[in-house]
């Protein structure tokens, strides 16, 4: 089986979009274009920010067709983040709330893809 090494977004603004994700992570780009953008997520896998003007083929989704899930240790982490998140000026989606897979919250980057901060429920 190949290996897992990118999550790709179609954006407007590759820089732009590398900027306020560079930002939020506090990762530096290791690739920049006008067309492309590239930063670490984490050990062999990065995020690639595409020209949605560039892409081929053509993307037909728009954005908020999926989510870029952050998983974290527990409701406080979630808390910390969205608060964090509020005052970065992050649209947020969902507030803070209790769900069937754990404590969540989505706030939206500059195109509006999802990204969802959750902390798992304890097992049962």
């Amino acid at each position: 089986m190949p290996e897992f090494s990118f999550v790709l977004l179609y954006v407007d603004n590759p820089l732009s979009s590398a900027a306020f994700y560079t930002a939020l992570l506090n990762r530096p780009t290791v690739e920049e274009s006008p067309t492309f953008a590239m930063l670490p997520l984490r050990a062999g896998v990065m995020l690639g920010l595409w020209s949605r003007k560039t892409v081929e083929p053509g993307a037909t989704s728009p954005a908020g067709a999926g989510e870029v899930a952050f998983k974290v240790a527990d409701a406080s982490a979630v808390g910390a983040i969205h608060a964090d998140w509020v005052g970065r000026g992050i649209p947020i989606a969902q507030s803070p709330t209790e769900m069937d897979f754990g404590y969540t919250f989505v706030g939206l980057d500059p195109d509006g893809h999802r990204l969802r901060v959750y902390a798992p429920s304890a097992q049962k």
